[in-house]
């Protein structure tokens, strides 16, 4: 006979009292009343424990009876099926947004400089981890992912919240990688399609026929030796501002015309060989003089055992009169202008600028074909600066 709830208020037997289809309630000795239900499955009776009566009414332990038996319909061990819920939810719960993104941090630690790392960490922990950092990975919902970021380009930090959106979806990409969810909910968000278009600032570059005045300027200019030829050195390879002012002697292979940047100070973290020209190995021999003896090649004239800071080559183009008119970054486009139009080959001077080919079939035929081509390409360069020089006021 089925229980009801006037029954269940009176009972005190100790014992089972059945409610049907395997669901009864077991009152101990002691006085305890628990929800049990009996079924077998795989040819073994086993038990399910339901909770306490009254805090588990009748109703609400047939209803997890109900769940149990289609459990067992579609084949399903319902006890099981409770272990991988309970051990999922503790997953979930240890596999929050913050505590994977710091695993993520961790394991990219040895790929970024320690200011990079400082950076990631620092747009994490302001933009991200305030409101859904505690939440489990694996219930967030990419609409809330969205709706952080553009809280982020509301505040008018659109380069931020561009950055914060590919770092989540990074964290995503990987925590799938290494199991910590199962998928991944923002493969979706793209941010084209969530951020509003912006204007780009392309950084301010020096016009060719500017070049005369400025080279000589650059020759009259009586800063700093280290910066001055650190300014000469940029020119003269291409390279990106802070490629040259962290530059290392152990880096040159002066015999070999060569200039080795190490993976870990480029920007696309591949290694980066620059050959170099007559004018970029005089250089180098002039500041051997003042830095030979250091690790670095253009140490700071403050600070020996530092590189010059970031902004020591805009301030020197600024005091030479070159204020929103020239940077730094500005001569590589500088660079790729000048050599486009004199007909050098496209390829040879975007891998000599250290751009990725995202063709990895071509990327492998430019680091194994153009090295040749690029010491042909960095010789007429620094010549060609050098005419500049000459030429007539």
């Amino acid at each position: 006979m089925k229980l009801t709830d006037t029954k269940l208020r009176t009972l005190s037997e100790p014992g089972k009292h059945a409610d049907g289809l395997g669901l009864y309630l077991e009152i101990t000795k002691a006085g305890g009343r628990y929800w049990r239900m009996k079924y077998r499955f795989a040819g073994k009776e086993k038990r399910l424990a339901f909770g306490v009566y009254p805090d588990i009414s009748l109703k609400m332990a047939r209803e997890s009876a109900g769940k149990a038996r289609k459990l067992l319909q579609d084949n399903q061990d319902p006890g099981e099926a409770r272990k991988e819920q309970k051990a999922r939810v503790v997953h979930e719960n240890r596999n929050t947004l913050e505590a994977v993104a710091r695993d993520w941090l961790e394991h990219q630690s040895t790929r970024w400089e320690p200011v990079t790392m400082g950076r990631i960490r620092a747009s994490l922990e302001s933009d991200v981890f305030p409101t859904l950092g505690s939440r489990p990975m694996a219930s967030l919902k990419a609409r809330e992912v969205m709706e952080a970021v553009k809280a982020v380009e509301a505040r008018g930090a659109s380069d931020q919240a561009g950055r914060v959106l590919q770092r989540v979806k990074a964290i995503y990409r990987w925590a799938v990688t290494h199991q910590r969810i199962d998928t991944n909910p923002m493969l979706d968000l793209v941010p084209s399609e969530i951020l509003k278009p912006r204007t780009v600032q392309h950084r301010a570059a020096l016009a060719e026929k500017e070049l005369p005045e400025f080279m000589r300027k650059l020759a009259a200019y009586d800063g700093a030796p280290s910066i001055v030829l650190g300014l000469r050195m940029l020119m003269l390879t291409a390279c990106r501002p802070g490629e040259v002012r962290g530059a290392r002697w152990a880096e040159f292979d002066r015999k070999a015309a060569l200039w080795t940047i190490p993976a870990e100070r480029m920007k696309m973290r591949e290694e980066h060989r620059v050959p170099l020209s007559k004018q970029a190995l005089e250089v180098l021999a002039r500041i051997e003089a003042i830095s030979g003896v250091r690790e670095l090649v253009f140490p700071s004239p403050y600070y020996p055992s530092k590189p010059l800071s970031e902004n020591t080559f805009n301030s020197a183009l600024a005091r030479m009169g070159y204020k929103s008119i020239a940077t730094a970054h500005g001569f590589r486009a500088l660079f790729s202008t000048v050599a486009n139009e004199h007909g050098w080959n496209p390829d040879v001077i975007e891998r000599q600028l250290a751009h990725r080919e995202q063709n990895e079939i071509r990327a492998a035929y430019h680091r194994t074909t153009y090295m040749a081509d690029r010491t042909k390409l960095m010789q007429w360069w620094a010549d060609y600066l050098h005419g500049k020089l000459s030429a007539s006021p």
